[in-house]
């Protein structure tokens, strides 16, 4: 498995997700966090198995929430680089590139 590295404009965007769902209902940002968790954990085990978006740049998609993570994947680590939500511009992952 590869090692997972997280930029912190990538961290600042599952923190703000994670608490609007909170303050949403309490207990979905934990619900939130737990499925980014397996996502990422599929991320890293296997990245070459989700899309390129751009040359280099990969994206996951979140199956309960329409969030999506950009990450950049190399053959020792997987490089978070966003996690935004699905309706925001689809080139906003690019201004945290």
């Amino acid at each position: 498995m590869r090692k997972l590295v997280t930029r912190i404009q990538a961290q600042l965007d599952v923190e703000e997700a994670a608490s609007w769902h909170e303050s949403r209902r309490p207990g979905l940002g934990l619900r939130f966090l737990a499925e980014l968790d397996y996502v990422l954990k599929r991320v890293t085990a296997a990245p070459f198995q989700f899309p390129a978006i751009h040359p280099g740049v990969r994206r996951a998609l979140l199956h309960r929430f329409p969030y999506s993570v950009y990450f950049l994947a190399g053959d020792k680590e997987v490089e978070i680089i966003a996690v935004l939500h699905q309706h925001r511009h689809p080139d906003t992952w690019s201004s945290h590139f």
